[in-house]
């Protein structure tokens, strides 16, 4: 996955858990817009979620931070 979009998913993680909490959930469709304008990102992120990490649809914030700081 690129750096740039493993450095929103990291800010987006750490705003969601100062906004919500510890438990809060989250889908990869947080870390986009609510229009499709980077398909090819937008398809890079699925794949990361569902196909290498075999994620469900919402997550926690926590564990997905987690994640994408283990594969930095």
């Amino acid at each position: 996955m690129r750096a740039s979009i493993r450095t929103k998913i990291i800010e987006t993680c750490e705003n969601k858990i100062a906004a919500k909490g510890a438990d809060v959930g989250l889908s990869f469709y947080a870390f986009f817009a609510n229009k499709n304008d980077d398909p090819e990102l937008l398809l890079e992120v699925a794949h990361w979620w569902i196909m290498e990490m075999k994620l469900d649809h919402f997550e926690k914030a926590m564990k997905i931070k987690a994640l994408v700081s283990a594969h930095q």
